[in-house]
This record gives structure tokens, C-alpha cells and sequence, in this order.
């Protein structure tokens, strides 16, 4: 999937965009992080009263005295306490409005990931299995867990710290200003070289962590593929070769990784450089206003104090500029995969469909995966309500595709498929979906109970419904014999049950769905005779009454069926 390189303004509206339902409590989070400028603003203060007011004999500022009780002001020992009691003063405060910035910025960022998590999840469910099937699950996976956190770094611990800073360098600004117009004007000779680095350093970076990105999201592709299939890596013991995989993909990584930290600190270097070059001139010419007499010790002190906060803002905005361009590269990720638009489109002004009659028909039906490989040539019959429809043809003959065409996994290429009389298209997606229940050659199942797993399409079944279904299965008995019954958990993907009790257990989430059109997908291809007679049993019983296709390599199978349909090389060569 290939990613739109967006602009930091655009990513940044997107992500604003997305925090709006939360905007509330980000305004309180940036309200507890301004509360930082005037305590950093504060923080001098004692130490130029000591240096003025009690080792030198200047008076006490206007405000103060107007403010501080007279007993505090009137002896250089009780100034000297009021200064004692002005650094414990504000220290506490620091440390309130710091455990408060914590605390706000933890919850807000949580609370901003899983809403951009869950959108994306919810959309990654949305896209066509085409999508899924070019793109993998790996890569979705790394974006909905690893790239969507991007939006907590940006927006609580990017935005937010650059929005105190700029906020506390203007104060410190200001009043070094006040004290002496020249040395605030030398103390700011060092923002333009800061950020003009940075915005270097920016356009650099962000084309290397959008690559770090990739690789990361192929390492990941790598384990989740290995591990889930795992048997089938053990069978053929090839553990070592995929071994080998990962650590080729992983290697690779770590390389880009150290470049980009050689990176950042070569820049770290260059910032805390340019930052030293400004106090030292800073400091020389503050000293010069001393001797001649334009400013006091006290005030020489209090500006270099200042100068050493002003610069740490502009290191944390310069070194923010920097940092956040790995979650910049996120953030378009992420985005590119909400960019994604479905290839089998749903329409909330769809038709209703409560229970469908079962009539289908297939109208001169062509599909491709990929354009100029068609899978699907032309295609065209009539299904009756309740017929029995028997599908067969080699492998890769198309017939999965064509039922999946039935459910709209894939629309057509061309021509169209009618359910009742009326296009597939025409109907709301999720209401066409629930006409269907499938069973397919390899059951799947949820790591959850053996209960949850039969009520999957139907969780308000009772217990009672869920018993029937399974008793109409022929699987009551064995999920009796467990030592926990239904409540049994089945292991991922039903790992701790036979393929022969997995595909009973999805026919009876089949029998407890109820719909009208039955697709039967090869159930009995991978179990025993004995096996086989029981699942056919059930089945005949499951599709009394409905619409069925059922696909099968063994014409046995079929023998049942109203009509017959055979494919090679995705034409109906008999019907």
C-alpha cells in the first residue's frame, strides 16, 4: 500500500480532527501544562531578592511589598525567610502542576489512542477481502497497533510541551526585555540558526523513519505469518529458514534505527552547541552592562536564570521538531490506511432485507483479481428458492470465488447477481450478509467457549437455543463428554479440538443462525468416513427447506443436489 506523503499541516488537522470528540479534556490537559510558564517564570525570583534586597541594599520590589506581610519585609533576615519560603513555595507547585500534567496527559493520550485504534479497526473490518488478500494482515496489524499511538506523541506530547514552550519563551522574552532590551535581543539571535536546523534536520529524518516504518510492519508480517502457521512450519521443520527470515527483516531494521539515532544525536549535538555559543555571548555581554552600571548583580543573575530557561524551550521545541517526525511517519500510515476506500461499497440507503426467499441468479458474471486474469468468465444461471445447488471443477476453478460473490466478499467485474429479483448492490450490506450462513473446509473458531462460538452470529441466543442448534449438529454429545461442557474453551482457532468436532460445532452455529441460503464449502474434504456420515447427516438436515450451494471435489457428495454446476478454468461447462 502505498502511502501519500502528507504535509506536518495536514497530519496535523486530521489528528485535530480526530481529538474532537475528546477536545474537552484536551483543553484541560493544555491548561495544566501553561500553568508551567509563570512557575518557570517564578523560579529566579528568591534568588535575585537574596543577591539585591539581602547581600545588597536595594529595596524590595513594589509588588512584593505590597503582597508579602510586613513582617516578612521589614529586616534583611525576615526578606532573607520571605526568599527561603518562596523556593519551598514554589517547588511544591512545580511538583503539583507536574503529577497534574501526568496524570492529565496519560489519561488523554489513552483515551486518544483507543479512539483512533478503534476506528481503525473498525475500517481495516471494512475493507474487501481483495484488500486483505493483496496487502496481508501484518501490515494492518502494525498500523492499528503500533502507528495508531501516533496520535498521543503528536498531539499530548509534541503539540501540547511546543504550545508551553513558545508560551514560556515569550514571558522570558518579555521580561528580559525589561531588565535590558540588548541582551534579550542577543539571547534571541540563536532562534533562527535553532530552527533553521531543525527544519533541515525535519525533511531529513521523515523520509528515514517512513522506511524504519516498513521494514518494522514486514518484520512483524514475517511473525505473524510464521506463527500462525506454525504446524505446518514445524511439519516440514523449517523453524531455522524462518528463523533466518526474521532476522534478515529485523537486521535490517536495527541498522536504520542506530542511523536515525546517530542522527538525533548528532543534532542533539549541534542544538546544545549553538545553545552554549548564546549564554557564553550572553554572559560576556551582561557582564559588561555590571561593570558599566545599566543593570545589577542581582539582575545579571536573574537574566542568566532566565536565559538558561529560555534556551531549554527552545531546545525542546527545536529537539520536538526532530523527534516527532518517527509519529509523523506514523500518523501517515495510519492515515494511508483510512484513505483506503472498500472495494465492495455499502450503501446505508440500501434496501431492508428481513429474510430472503432464496432465489439467485447469476447475469453473464465476469471477475478478475488482477485486470487481464479473469477467474470468472462469463457466467450466467437461475437458482430456485430451496434448490439444492451442487458445485464442482478442479482446484482453482473458480468456485469459492463465485460463492464469495454470493455474500459480496468481491462484486463483479461485470455482468450481476440477483437475489429475489434484485441486485446484491441494491441491498445494505450488513442485511444481505445475514441471509447467509457458511460452512467452509477449514472451520474457524475463536479462542473463546465452545457457547460463544456456536452463538457468534446470534450472541442473545439462550442456552436452551444454543443446545438445540448443537444437538441438530450431532455435536451435544461429544461437548458434553468435556470436563467443562459448553464452557469448554476451544484454543485459538479450536487448536485443543478434532477438524472433525470443529466443523460440527460450525454447523451448528450454522442450524443456530437460521438463514435462508446455505454455503457449504467442502465441509467433509478433511475428515474421516465415519467422520464424514455424521457431518453429512447434519447437513441434510440443515439444508432442508433452504438454498444451498455446496462445493465438493467427490461427486458422492453431490448426488443429492436439484441441479448441478461444473466449472474449468472459470467457465460453466455443465449446468
Amino acid at each position: 500500500m502505498e502511502a501519500r506523503v502528507l504535509s506536518d499541516w495536514q497530519i496535523y488537522r486530521r489528528l485535530l480532527r480526530q481529538a474532537r470528540p475528546l477536545a474537552p479534556l484536551l483543553g484541560g490537559m493544555f491548561l495544566v501544562q501553561l500553568l508551567a510558564t509563570p512557575l518557570a517564570l517564578l523560579t529566579p525570583l528568591p534568588l535575585k531578592i537574596v543577591v539585591d534586597n539581602v547581600i545588597g541594599d536595594r529595596p524590595l520590589p513594589h509588588p512584593l511589598v505590597a503582597l508579602a506581610p510586613a513582617a516578612l519585609t521589614s529586616s534583611k533576615g525576615a526578606v532573607l525567610l520571605l526568599a527561603a519560603c518562596f523556593v519551598i513555595g514554589i517547588a511544591l507547585l512545580i511538583q503539583a502542576q507536574s503529577v497534574a500534567n501526568w496524570m492529565s496527559e496519560s489519561y488523554v493520550g489513552e483515551k486518544l489512542v483507543l479512539s483512533f485504534r478503534s476506528r481503525l479497526f473498525r475500517h481495516a473490518q471494512r475493507l474487501s477481502l481483495l484488500y486483505h488478500d493483496r496487502i496481508g494482515t501484518g501490515d494492518s496489524l502494525y498500523r492499528i497497533q503500533y502507528d495508531a499511538p501516533a496520535i498521543q506523541w503528536i498531539l499530548v506530547h509534541g503539540i501540547a510541551p511546543f504550545v508551553a514552550a513558545v508560551s514560556t519563551l515569550a514571558g522570558m522574552v518579555y521580561i528580559i526585555a525589561r531588565i535590558n532590551g540588548q541582551l534579550a535581543w542577543i539571547a534571541l539571535t540563536v532562534a533562527p540558526v535553532l530552527f533553521g536546523m531543525s527544519e533541515i534536520y525535519r525533511r531529513r529524518v521523515r523520509t528515514r523513519w517512513r522506511e524504519v516504518k516498513e521494514i518494522d510492519a514486514s518484520t512483524m508480517a514475517v511473525l505473524e505469518e510464521t506463527l500462525g502457521a506454525i504446524r505446518v512450519v514445524k511439519a516440514f521443520g523449517q523453524e531455522d529458514r524462518q528463523h533466518e527470515h526474521y532476522v534478515i527483516k529485523a537486521a535490517l531494521g536495527v541498522k536504520r534505527h542506530v542511523f536515525i539515532s546517530f542522527l538525533d544525536g548528532s543534532f542533539g549535538a549541534l542544538v546544545a552547541l549553538v545553545v552554549a555559543t548564546g549564554t557564553a555571548v550572553t554572559l560576556y555581554f551582561g557582564v559588561r552592562h555590571v561593570q558599566a552600571g545599566t543593570i545589577t548583580l542581582g539582575e545579571l543573575l536573574l537574566v542568566m536564570a532566565y536565559i538558561a530557561q529560555l534556551y531549554s524551550p527552545m531546545k525542546t521545541i527545536s529537539a520536538q521538531i526532530g523527534q516527532m517526525q518517527s509519529s509523523m511517519a506514523s500518523a501517515e500510515r495510519a492515515f494511508s490506511l483510512l484513505n483506503e476506500v472498500p472495494d465492495v461499497p455499502d450503501s446505508p440507503q440500501g434496501l431492508q432485507l428481513d429474510r430472503a426467499i432464496g432465489a439467485i441468479e447469476f447475469r453473464d458474471v465476469s471477475f478478475a483479481y488482477e485486470s487481464g486474469q479473469p477467474v470468472l468468465d462469463r457466467i450466467s444461471f437461475n437458482v430456485p428458492a430451496g434448490a439444492r445447488v451442487g458445485l464442482s471443477g478442479t482446484t482453482g476453478a473458480g468456485k469459492t470465488t463465485l460463492v464469495s460473490l454470493l455474500t459480496r466478499f468481491y462484486d463483479p467485474t461485470s455482468g450481476q447477481v440477483f437475489l429475489d429479483g434484485t441486485a446484491l448492490g441494491d441491498f445494505r450490506l450488513r442485511d444481505l450478509r445475514d441471509q447467509f450462513a457458511i460452512v467452509l473446509q477449514e472451520p474457524v473458531l475463536f479462542s473463546n467457549s465452545i457457547a460463544e462460538n456456536i452463538a457468534y452470529a446470534r450472541p442473545s441466543a439462550s442456552e436452551a437455543e444454543i443446545i438445540q442448534a448443537a444437538r441438530a449438529a450431532n455435536a451435544h454429545d461429544f461437548i458434553s463428554a468435556l470436563p467443562d461442557g459448553y464452557q469448554t474453551l476451544v484454543g485459538q482457532r479450536g487448536a485443543r479440538l478434532s477438524g472433525g468436532e470443529r466443523q460440527r460445532i460450525s454447523l451448528a452455529r450454522a442450524f443456530l443462525k437460521d438463514a435462508p441460503i446455505l454455503v457449504l464449502d467442502e465441509p467433509t474434504s478433511s475428515v474421516d468416513t465415519k467422520t464424514e456420515a455424521t457431518i453429512m447427516d447434519a447437513m441434510e438436515k440443515l439444508m432442508h427447506g433452504r438454498t444451498t450451494f455446496m462445493i465438493a471435489h467427490r461427486l458422492s457428495t453431490l448426488e443429492n443436489c436439484d441441479m448441478r454446476l461444473h466449472l474449468e478454468l472459470g467457465k460453466l461447462v455443465a449446468a
